[in-house]
């Protein structure tokens, strides 16, 4: 993987924060999503399981927030850590801790990511030691 798949993703995260709206068009039609963190709810597709995982993540926090620390070539997929702060929605508690993201791709787009609450946990998905 080169540095052209890291650049990707950094533009798909710069447009995602400053528009709020997810760069579809970066985006396989068929793209997968699974959240290790729920791994009950097994594997979202296309962009209508985005959509889900996106509502199904926001109804658990009062408010959300994220943001990228590290962009990470991992051969054939990038790491992207992040710095995620959230509010529970019952409870109320707050949370303040480091997750990780794996993308893979197919002729430039994404066509999975994987969510973990580890970066750690993200590498040894990558292959990365």
């Amino acid at each position: 993987m080169s540095q052209e798949k890291v650049a990707l993703i950094e533009r798909f995260y710069q447009k995602y924060l400053t528009t709020g709206e997810l760069p579809w068009e970066m985006l396989d039609e068929n793209v997968e999503v699974q959240d290790h963190d729920t791994p009950d709810q097994g594997v979202y597709q296309g962009r209508a399981g985005v959509d889900r995982w996106f509502r199904d993540w926001g109804d658990a926090w009062a408010e959300w927030s994220f943001e990228p620390e590290e962009f990470i070539d991992a051969d054939d997929t990038v790491v992207v850590v992040i710095r995620m702060r959230a509010k529970g929605t019952g409870s109320g508690v707050e949370v303040d801790r480091q997750d990780a993201l794996v993308y893979r791709f197919r002729d430039d787009k994404i066509v999975r990511t994987d969510y973990y609450n580890s970066k750690q946990q993200a590498l040894e998905a990558a292959g990365v030691a």
